[in-house]
């Protein structure tokens, strides 16, 4: 009996720790959900640099633009990496949540591209730049971009008065050049446009362009402007839940990937197709 007692002790000490360990490994577990291209093959450069401080980095990735603040929200993930400020503004008013951006990390200008259309092509006097079809993605602040684009290269006129931090709908076109203008969910609109005719156009997300194997250098027509306000403006950031902007793990997050070792990766990289908006000494 008293030999079973000792069993069922050593038993329950076993167990205790082995409980206590999965909590404390769960507490130094960051779970972050994030874009494929760029956002989680910038997460794995930090792995190792949270590893030697003590932190388990989880990247769970997402192909939509909705689930990863869903899954914020309801405390599955600690933070998020795929968005920039407007559309994170936009989300919270529309589903009623409280998320937060805390860390500006890099900017990823849109792209016009074409089915079967060359740069050279593009460039030339003779390009018309009427009665074509332009998929757009359909999401708030990127569609507001996408038209912004389209008016800067001649493709349509804006209603008098819109600024680019206001959402834009297809409504706010006050002349189409006889372009259609179709707008898509963002993920899609790199199929729709290898899908189409010829001469068709797309304007496209950095992150989606890139995951279709388009180059902004050698493959947009043309870029959005990379300087001034929109690249801080939309600059892709780290979202946290309202009330953990200072946990351990954000702050241990934020440190590793705001780094000199990210802001090199972030340009060796990408040629261009993503930018890195913070400093480092």
């Amino acid at each position: 009996m008293k030999k079973l007692v000792i069993v069922l002790l050593a038993t329950l000490l076993v167990l205790s720790a082995v409980f206590a360990f999965a909590a404390c490994d769960k507490s130094h577990v960051i779970t972050v959900g994030a874009s494929a291209t760029p956002h989680a093959e910038i997460l794995e450069v930090i792995k190792d640099v949270l590893a030697d401080e003590g932190w388990k980095l989880k990247i769970k990735v997402f192909d939509d633009y909705i689930m990863p603040d869903t899954a914020l929200q309801e405390g599955s993930l600690d933070a998020n990496y795929f968005q920039h400020t407007p559309y994170l503004d936009d989300f919270n008013v529309n589903n009623h949540t409280d998320l937060v951006g805390v860390a500006k990390v890099h900017y990823e200008p849109f792209g016009l591209y074409g089915k079967d259309v060359s740069q050279t092509q593009y460039k030339a006097s003779d390009f018309a730049k009427t009665g074509r079809q332009i998929f757009v993605p359909n999401d708030g602040s990127n569609l507001t971009r996408a038209l912004f684009l389209l008016q800067d290269e001649g493709f349509i006129t804006l209603r008098s008065g819109v600024k680019a931090t206001d959402t834009l709908t297809l409504q706010d076109i006050t002349e189409d050049n006889d372009n259609e203008i179709k707008d898509v969910d963002a993920a899609t609109v790199a199929t729709h446009l290898h899908e189409a005719t010829a001469g068709t156009l797309a304007v496209i997300n950095g992150n989606y362009a890139l995951a279709a194997n388009l180059s902004a250098s050698s493959d947009a027509l043309a870029v959005e402007n990379a300087s001034g306000d929109a690249a801080q403006l939309y600059a892709n950031i780290i979202a946290v839940k309202k009330g953990n902007e200072n946990t351990d793990k954000t702050k241990a997050l934020l440190k590793a990937l705001l780094s000199k070792e990210v802001y090199d990766y972030i340009n060796e990289h990408y040629n261009g197709a993503v930018l890195p908006v913070f400093t480092v000494a």
